[in-house]
């Protein structure tokens, strides 16, 4: 019997079938990487009423970049707050929070902002599992918008993951797609230690086809660490590979499209998590092609990219046919915005950099 002949006989089945049409579709439209930044949120307030969220401007004005947007409305000014200006106040709260078995989620606003709150991070946030003996553990998500690309200025435009990926005692994270958003961003909030959360501000309103719902319920099914130290091949490749993260994975996709143009396979790894790193998915991928450059937007100079250079190095060496290369910002305070596209990597400096790998050899 046809479906036309079935519907006419039992109209619920038509309506099934365009519920589930309609579906389908709303699980195809495109999702901005905010949106899913915000639902993730949203989902774990949801789930755990021990989850609180604070911040300048998160509350009324659901945050300068809107990524809190709504959430005092729907779970109440005692979930997700307003706080003065004083972001060393606002993490030592959250460190008391957590040490009373709460799951606070605070929100920096922009990358420079955090540092007057620095020592309270690396002094009491990243030390305090180790000095109570693993007694008291922080789980607390310390929510960053970094990096440029927005035509900001310095305080508004910083990479500074570097501070704290060098302070024993944190996680870093920092996502590069919208599902990654979600996913790595409910992981940040379940995690038993502290988290710096970084979002790279450029991504916020770019969108993919992403099922947000289907993510949170596979996310809830499973409640195990997925991401959490967990590099991903974003394009796979034979010829070298670009390895990144963040806001720099998008110029590096960029960079491999135009080279495959030429004939050249290139790798991009997107490490997703500084801390813990992922040494197994990156060694693998430059063992299989021999030639690496690192991609960051940070200076180059004691920075992230120079601590993946020395892994890679160390941990692949006989297995390179040419040295380790980088492309990173330049070592200055971040630029006017008519010159940030001179110190942050581009498809160009990165297509420069293959150029370099010996191929000769």
């Amino acid at each position: 019997m046809s479906t036309a002949a079935t519907s006419e006989l039992n109209p619920n089945v038509s309506k099934a079938t365009a519920s589930a049409a309609a579906q389908a579709a709303k699980a195809n439209q495109p999702v901005t990487f905010g949106k899913a930044l915000n639902t993730a949120l949203a989902d774990a307030l949801t789930v755990d009423e021990s989850v609180v969220i604070f911040g300048e401007d998160v509350g009324t004005l659901g945050g300068v970049f809107r990524i809190t947007d709504g959430l005092t409305d729907r779970f109440g000014s005692e979930r997700c707050f307003d706080t003065p200006l004083a972001e060393s106040g606002i993490v030592g709260m959250a460190v008391g929070m957590a040490m009373n078995r709460m799951r606070p989620v605070i929100e920096m606003q922009f990358d420079a902002f955090a540092y007057p709150a620095f020592e309270q991070i690396a002094s009491h946030v990243a030390k305090m599992r180790n000095r109570t003996q693993g007694r008291l553990p922080l789980p607390m998500v310390i929510r960053i918008p970094y990096a440029g690309g927005v035509g900001g200025v310095e305080h508004h435009c910083d990479s500074s993951e570097a501070y704290y990926a060098h302070t024993p005692g944190l996680k870093v994270f920092t996502p590069s797609s919208v599902a990654d958003a979600y996913l790595m961003l409910r992981e940040a909030i379940d995690s038993p230690d502290p988290v710096v959360f970084f979002e790279p501000k450029k991504l916020y309103w770019s969108k993919e086809a992403v099922d947000l719902a289907q993510l949170a319920q596979d996310y809830e099914a499973r409640r195990t660490p997925g991401s959490e130290g967990k590099a991903r091949i974003a394009r796979a490749g034979s010829d070298a590979t670009l390895i990144t993260y963040g806001p720099s994975v998008s110029t590096a996709l960029e960079a491999a499209s135009l080279a495959a143009e030429e004939g050249l396979s290139l790798e991009v790894v997107d490490v997703r998590s500084i801390v813990p790193f992922d040494d197994e998915t990156v060694g693998a991928s430059v063992r299989k092609t021999g030639r690496a450059v690192v991609i960051a937007e940070a200076q180059g100079f004691a920075s992230v990219a120079s601590e993946i250079v020395a892994r890679v190095q160390e941990r692949c060496f006989h297995s390179l046919a040419a040295p380790v290369l980088r492309v990173t910002g330049m070592d200055i305070p971040y630029p006017a915005p008519t010159l940030e596209k001179f110190h942050l990597p581009s498809a160009e400096r990165i297509l420069d950099a293959v150029d370099q790998l010996q191929w000769e050899a």
